[in-house]
């Protein structure tokens, strides 16, 4: 195929000399003449491993051009690639005029051909932003319609300098965002010979993964240093017990936890916060990451409670009360404190957990139910029939496949807001039923 990459930064230039060696023909584009000139000879602007063998070679060759002209790329291309930076404003928020104007050029350019064309962005956007601010101009400027003169798609990339090369060649991921399944399809195919799993999927969930990856790094690298201050404080070798962290591939480096949706509880998790936290108080570490996860995890809470309330429908039916199924313990349970604010609020309550019986329970459990939630025997029933006769809002708590039945027999005034996803296809109109973080 015949690329053009616009942008011969770090991620242009990589992904132009990849391409490259992959069997395509690529035109680089950049405003600066420097970057143009290095291309045309022969030499790489970029600081990379493996990069100026890679770049010498397919300008020699003929695979590798290099241009200032849109116009030149993309009337010489059938795919056009939107590498060109995205920096910080001062307030923080995404600096996007680079390439909206990148979007305007080969807008203008698609004016010169006849035959349909396909522009793929890779700088990091926010969601939404290639849907509501990119496409418009391409419209505007091409005086065409996406599907019917070009398609538009979103290819986040996943490369780190010094390795940046090996990375294009061995991602973890490929991911392709599109407002038509073939037009993913069609950029799908440029990566036909790059291992590893292929991800079609709408734009705004292309652009959001790439956040959720950077942001989930960033966290990482602050979570290891936090734990290695307390530990050093302690006299522990941070090392070597962030070694054995990393080696639980089943909870720790996993897709566990890592699904949207209520609140962490139980008796350990926030227990084992707040402990080590306070540690670290007393030792004079700031652990602002650590320090702020009671908080987020509360802020959860009432963002599940505000969305109840929005509702503006006073009877509500909970299925599910301990802080996950499959257990008795209610013990920091989210879902109490979620009931206990509904209370104070005048909300008439009823609690259907097959798991939770005031006669079974026993010691710090039972104590701290009569504490923080007095009045229980008078809130749950003895089925979830009973739940379905009184709810105007029902509240799936946790995922008991048992309370699939009753979600199948919803009326249609009634509303599901359903805190785990309990399954992907609910048996439920889809005006009946809300979902938490999704």
């Amino acid at each position: 195929m015949k690329i053009g990459v616009f942008g011969l930064g770090y991620v242009g230039c990589v992904s132009a000399a990849c391409f490259c060696e992959l069997g395509h023909e690529v035109w680089g584009v950049d405003v600066d003449p420097v970057k143009v000139d290095f291309i045309r000879k022969g030499q790489s602007p970029i600081i990379e491993k493996e990069m100026p063998e890679l770049i010498a070679k397919h300008e020699k060759a003929g695979h590798l051009h290099a241009t200032s002209s849109a116009e030149e790329a993309v009337t010489q291309t059938d795919l056009s690639l939107i590498c060109v930076g995205t920096p910080s404003l001062e307030s923080g928020a995404l600096d996007t005029q680079y390439v909206k104007r990148v979007a305007a050029q080969i807008g203008q350019a698609l004016k010169k051909i006849s035959k349909s064309h396909t522009i793929v962005v890779r700088s990091t956007l926010l969601p939404g932003t290639t849907r509501t601010q990119l496409l418009p101009i391409l419209e505007a400027e091409s005086g065409k319609k996406e599907g019917a003169g070009f398609s538009l798609a979103y290819n986040p990339e996943f490369l780190r300098e010094g390795s940046a090369v090996r990375d294009f060649y061995e991602p973890p991921k490929t991911v392709v965002g599109a407002l038509r399944e073939e037009a993913a399809r069609e950029v799908a195919r440029i990566y036909q010979d790059i291992p590893g799993p292929v991800f079609l999927t709408a734009i705004e969930e292309a652009e959001m993964v790439k956040y959720a990856d950077n942001s989930f790094h960033a966290l990482k690298v602050v979570f290891a240093n936090e734990i290695g201050a307390v530990a050093k404080k302690l006299g522990v070798d941070s090392h070597r017990v962030m070694e054995i962290f990393a080696q639980d591939t089943k909870l720790n480096l996993s897709p566990y936890y890592l699904k949207p949706g209520f609140a962490f509880g139980g008796s350990c998790l926030p227990k084992d916060v707040r402990a080590l936290t306070a540690r670290a108080r007393e030792l004079n570490v700031a652990v602002p990451m650590l320090s702020s996860l009671m908080t987020s995890n509360r802020e959860h809470v009432h963002r599940a409670v505000k969305a109840i309330l929005d509702r503006k429908k006073k009877k509500v039916g909970i299925l599910g009360l301990a802080f996950k199924a499959g257990t008795d313990d209610l013990r920091e349970s989210p879902m109490v404190e979620l009931v206990e604010t509904l209370i104070g609020k005048g909300y008439q309550i009823k609690i259907y957990d097959k798991n939770v019986s005031l006669a079974r329970l026993r010691g710090a459990n039972r104590v701290f139910i009569e504490r923080t939630l007095p009045h229980l025997a008078e809130l749950l029933c003895e089925t979830a029939q009973e739940i379905l006769d009184h709810s105007e809002v029902i509240v799936v708590a946790n995922s008991d496949p048992d309370y699939l039945p009753i979600l199948a027999e919803v009326r249609d005034e009634q509303v599901v807001f359903d805190l785990v996803r309990i399954v992907r296809e609910l048996p439920v109109k889809k005006e009946n039923y809300d979902g938490f973080c999704w």
